[in-house]
Order: structure tokens, then sequence, then C-alpha cells
């Protein structure tokens, strides 16, 4: 059996939130999101976590430190953007080879089916890398799948950076993807941060990977609600609504 790990993405400060702790310790019917990605990961089997903190990564560590299981923290002194996140978890990745899934630690309905089924998808196609998707009714604001004819990713194409037909497109990225550890770690120090926010974004390891041929997959996660994270109180505010509406359990 492969060996699996994740990384949790958890430094954001979340400006809008108004609150004194970092973002993913927000409750979603009285849980921390952080807790409902964790809870999501060990269900899928994925034990090996990763959590990288930043802003006030004390309340991050104070919270770990209550949790009955191991989970190993880095910290991300300045936030340059998700790929950074992930260079801070590069010895991390080292360490555990196989494969890794990184998530928001915003997003608490990525659940275990969704990341086993995706994983499932991304190991048989012997895939190096696969992006978690779904279809969602009003993609403004999302990156789009951009598909091959045989179904395989061609691009993920940023909302800024779509043309008219791109922007038609309802499939988009959830932030959550599988990586083979080893292809992920052969083009990280190759992200660059030539953008307006001079920051190091994730979906460019997927670009690296496809320009040096490798296969890369899109996994359609069955409900929409998997991209669904909050960045301020009425964000916040829905994700309780939904979660009560649903049944989805803390």
């Amino acid at each position: 059996m492969k060996q699996k790990c994740a990384v949790i993405l958890a430094g954001g400060e979340g400006k809008r939130m108004k609150s004194d702790k970092p973002k993913t310790l927000s409750l979603v019917l009285g849980k921390p999101m952080l807790q409902w990605v964790i809870d999501a990961l060990r269900k899928s089997g994925v034990n090996d976590i990763c959590i990288v903190k930043g802003y006030k990564k004390e309340c991050i560590e104070q919270y770990v430190e209550t949790l009955p299981y191991d989970i190993t923290t880095v910290f991300q002194s300045e936030r340059l953007g998700t790929g950074h996140a992930v260079m801070m978890a590069k010895d991390f990745l080292a360490e555990h080879g196989g494969d890794v899934i990184i998530l928001n630690g915003d997003a608490p309905f990525m659940d275990s089916d969704t990341i086993n089924e995706a994983f499932l998808q991304h190991d048989s196609t012997d895939s190096s890398a696969t992006v978690i998707s779904a279809k969602v009714d009003n993609p403004t604001g999302y990156g789009r799948i951009v598909r091959n004819a045989d179904g395989s990713l061609q691009s993920i194409v940023e909302q800024k950076d779509a043309d008219e037909k791109t922007l038609a497109i309802c499939e988009v990225n959830s932030g959550g993807f599988w990586f083979d550890s080893a292809d992920l770690l052969s083009v990280l120090g190759g992200i660059q941060a030539n953008n307006k926010a001079k920051e190091y974004y994730l979906p460019d390891a997927i670009k690296l990977l496809l320009a040096n041929g490798k296969y890369v997959g899109a996994y359609t996660a069955k409900s929409s609600d998997t991209v669904l994270g909050a960045n301020d109180p009425a964000q916040l505010a829905q994700l309780n609504d939904i979660a009560l509406f649903k049944g989805y359990r803390p």
C-alpha cells in the first residue's frame, strides 16, 4: 500500500473575520474548520498530517496539543502564497514520500469520500498530480478546470486570466490536490512569484509538471460544497446554515 500523508494550509489571518484567532479555528457547528479537515483525513486513512501555521501560530500549537494523536506543524513566517506555504513543509514531504494531499484548512466540507475517491483515480492513472474539482452554479472567482479531450487536465485558468469561453466553464478548482510527493518536490523550488501580489501559488506546480510532460488529472467531487470556505462572518454563518440544512456532522 502506498504511503499517504497530508499538508493542511492554515496560515491565514482572515482579516475580514474580525476575530483574534486564525481563520481556520473559526467554528462550524461548534467545531473548528481545521478539525473538520483533520477528521476527514483521518477517516480516509491519512494519519500523517502536517499543518502549516502562520498568523497567531501559538493558537494552532495550543489547539494541536489538545488532540489525542500527533500532528506535525511548521511555521510560515511570511504569508507569501499557497506554494510558499507548501515549501515550508518540504522536509515533511521528503520524510514521508509516497503521495500527499494538500488541503485548505478552511474548507470544512472536503469529506473523506472525496479524499478517497480522488486518491483512487490519482493512483490508478499513475498521475503526477490530481486536482480535486467541483461543478458549481456560479463559478465566478474560482480557477476554471480546462480539460483535454481525454479528460486529463490541460490547465487551471484563474478568473482574471480567463477568456469568455473559459469563463463559461462551471468546473472549478477546490484548492485540494493529490501529488506524487517526489514529483511535487522536483518542481516546488521552480515556482516563481512573478505576479502582482509577489506570491508563490501552488497551482503553478501543476503548470510545471505539465510542462515537464507529466500526467495530471482532475477528479470531480460529487458535492459542490467541497469548494466552500469562509472569508468573513457572513460566509461563516452560511457554512453553519449549510451544515445544519444538509445534516453534516461536526
